[in-house]
């Protein structure tokens, strides 16, 4: 029965990636995507049902539109793969539960921000806004401990990214400011310190990858949205754990 469970959020979450990519794409550019078929960016064929399931179209169609042969982005599949593993691990961390929903609203609204902002380098205003009343509900429903933690943590983790763009000016951008913010209400004081943390970690090792590798310059902007996208999946899972064993150092 386990296994069915995975394998049915697996899939679920592939499908939902596979919606992520069409909002991240297509919301910056102010187009619709509820009622628009899906089509090729290139020669803007609309798809065939066979061609738009998720992960199995991309390997059935060697990563190439069926109309014009034109490489698929492989940021497609990809979405769609990690999106499918993490709604699995959401399960796995928290079972049929209310914090199995936080988790998997959160993982949402990551991967959402990963395409736009690794697309357009900008994180939306109207996602955010979009998810804001979700997770306030969710937090009433699902209560940090004191209860001003998810306050606190809205201000602190908005506060710091602003003190970073002043000192920095510019550094970073307004985006990763507000997404920081409505991050807070999620997480409280003081985790989103630790999501602060894991993404500052996370952007300095693949960044220097990335300049090893010589696919950046030091002067390229790579955006920081991901980091913290990937930072606040982590802590969804492992925040708490993470926190006792740092403390367990000192003690």
């Amino acid at each position: 029965m386990e296994i069915a469970y995975y394998s049915l959020f697996f899939i679920l979450g592939t499908v939902f990636g596979s919606f992520f990519n069409v909002v991240g794409l297509r919301g910056p550019k102010g187009e619709r995507f509820t009622n628009d078929r899906s089509y090729c960016p290139n020669c803007e064929k609309q798809l065939q049902w066979y061609e738009l399931i998720p992960v199995v179209s991309y390997i059935l169609l060697k990563g190439k539109c069926r109309s014009c042969q034109i490489k698929i982005r492989k940021l497609y599949p990809t979405i769609e793969l990690l999106t499918g593993l993490f709604f699995a691990i959401s399960y796995w961390r928290f079972q049929l539960s209310l914090n199995l929903l936080l988790a998997l609203i959160v993982v949402s609204l990551a991967m959402i921000i990963v395409v736009t902002d690794i697309t357009y380098s900008i994180i939306p205003n109207k996602v955010l806004l979009f998810f804001l009343p979700i997770l306030v509900i969710m937090r009433i429903i699902l209560p940090l401990d004191p209860w001003w933690s998810p306050i606190l943590g809205s201000i602190v983790g908005f506060g710091l990214l602003l003190l970073i763009i002043v000192v920095s000016k510019g550094g970073m951008g307004a985006g990763d400011m507000k997404y920081f913010g409505l991050l807070g209400i999620v997480f409280g004081f003081p985790q989103i310190l630790l999501v602060f943390f894991l993404s500052t970690l996370y952007g300095a090792v693949v960044s220097g990858l990335l300049l090893l590798m010589k696919k950046v310059s030091r002067k390229s902007r790579v955006p920081f949205g991901p980091y913290i996208s990937f930072s606040a999946i982590t802590v969804i899972y492992f925040g708490e754990q993470i926190i006792n064993w740092y403390l367990s150092l000192f003690s």
